[in-house]
């Protein structure tokens, strides 16, 4: 991030942490890309044992930024079962905070909260503008480009 500028990356804790989260990616996801509402928010969003919404936000507590770590049970249908695996998913930035640091930090929190619940790889599906940006901080591409939201993706893997 910046220097000299105060930012800092959470887990979302409690309603208002989260209400935060879901604002930023109606922001990103539903009124800037388009990606329908009903395929947007699912079961996962729900406060869970296996799921971890990160949160970035500037000095006067500004939202700036999320993400989502899936695990265990609740990353199942994506990793094919394997309890090491979590599902990095739903990294939002808001416009005007891109080029700052913040997706960087966002991954880095993911992959903490990964490794502090003893997973050994992190697994995402990339939007396919954003493959350079995730492999410049370690993720591989694999497999065919395939559609979400009406949105190229690759899914890509980064052993933690």
């Amino acid at each position: 991030m910046t220097p000299g500028v105060s930012r800092s990356v959470r887990i979302a804790d409690g309603p208002a942490d989260r209400a935060s989260c879901f604002a930023l990616r109606e922001e990103v996801f539903i009124a800037e890309q388009r990606v329908p509402a009903e395929i947007e928010y699912d079961a996962f969003d729900e406060p869970a044992a296996d799921t971890v919404h990160v949160l970035a936000v500037d000095g006067d507590g500004t939202p700036l930024g999320t993400a989502r770590l899936l695990h265990g049970p609740g990353a199942a249908g994506r990793t094919g079962g394997d309890p090491a695996l979590g599902v990095l998913g739903r990294l939002a930035v808001t416009a005007s905070a891109r080029g700052l640091g913040i997706g960087v930090a966002l991954v880095r929190a993911i992959e903490e909260a990964a490794r502090e619940r003893g997973l050994s790889a992190v697994d995402l599906h990339a939007q396919t503008h954003a493959l350079a940006f995730y492999e410049r901080l370690g993720y591989a591409a694999y497999g065919e480009e395939f559609s979400e939201g009406g949105i190229g993706h690759r899914g890509m893997r980064r052993a933690l």
